[in-house]
């Protein structure tokens, strides 16, 4: 595949996962009602933004490795960026460097990502993982976007809780749970080589919806260079 063609397609799905979230977002923050017949939306809405919250988290990854736009560094990092921004404020150019290590050190004490003390338990580790990621940097961002939203926009609290605030967690534990712990946790069986990560079983349907095909974690270790887009075709052949 030509570096104009990825560019192309990632750059084409980048777009549909940011403008899907921004219009389920303000849709939801601002007009979604929370009694009558209506309200029945709500668990979807927060279901498929917790998704598109992942989805904005992949292509910011993708960018992070230069394959959202292979050969234009420029691009790839404002896209990063701009994905990072709509997730949780988070800084790109702290994210890429703490990535990066993980590739370089994955599973071990200087892997970022990887939790030494409890390699094979959930909680303790997203504990560790979440206090890596959001500091006071984001908490100010976080703390100032609401101020606006409520005190501006006059966004109602309730809707702000259940449709900003719980999927962006739920995001979180979402993308823990299938991009790093599954992959990287410790287990009776040896990893298969030094990239120490593993890819799980699942199929492209459930892989796209569990982790925008991140799960298929050895596959994108091994090569870094492709989209998140292109590893089913890594791990089953183009053929699949």
């Amino acid at each position: 595949m030509t570096r104009r063609r990825q560019a192309a397609i990632g750059l084409s799905l980048a777009a549909a996962i940011a403008v899907a979230w921004a219009a389920l977002h303000v849709w939801s923050v601002f007009f979604q009602p929370l009694h009558g017949p209506a309200a029945l939306a709500a668990p979807l809405l927060v279901a498929l933004l917790c998704w598109l919250n992942v989805g904005l988290f992949i292509v910011a990854h993708d960018a992070m490795h230069g394959s959202l736009a292979p050969g234009r560094p420029a691009l790839n990092r404002w896209a990063g960026r701009a994905a990072l921004a709509l997730y949780a404020g988070f800084s790109f150019d702290r994210l890429i460097a703490k990535h990066h290590a993980h590739h370089r050190h994955s599973g071990t004490v200087e892997d970022p990502d990887f939790s030494s003390r409890h390699p094979r338990r959930f909680w303790p580790w997203y504990a560790a993982f979440f206090r890596q990621y959001f500091g006071l940097r984001e908490l100010l961002v976080l703390t100032a976007l609401v101020a606006v939203y409520v005190l501006v926009l006059r966004a109602a609290w309730a809707n702000l809780l259940l449709f900003w605030a719980l999927p962006a967690i739920l995001s979180s534990l979402q993308l823990f749970l299938f991009g790093t712990f599954l992959p990287h946790r410790e287990a009776d069986s040896p990893f298969a080589d030094s990239h120490r990560a593993r890819s799980n079983g699942y199929g492209r349907l459930a892989s796209l919806l569990t982790c925008f095909h991140f799960g298929y974690h050895h596959e994108h270790h091994r090569a870094p260079q492709l989209p998140w887009w292109r590893l089913p075709a890594e791990r089953f052949g183009n053929s699949a």
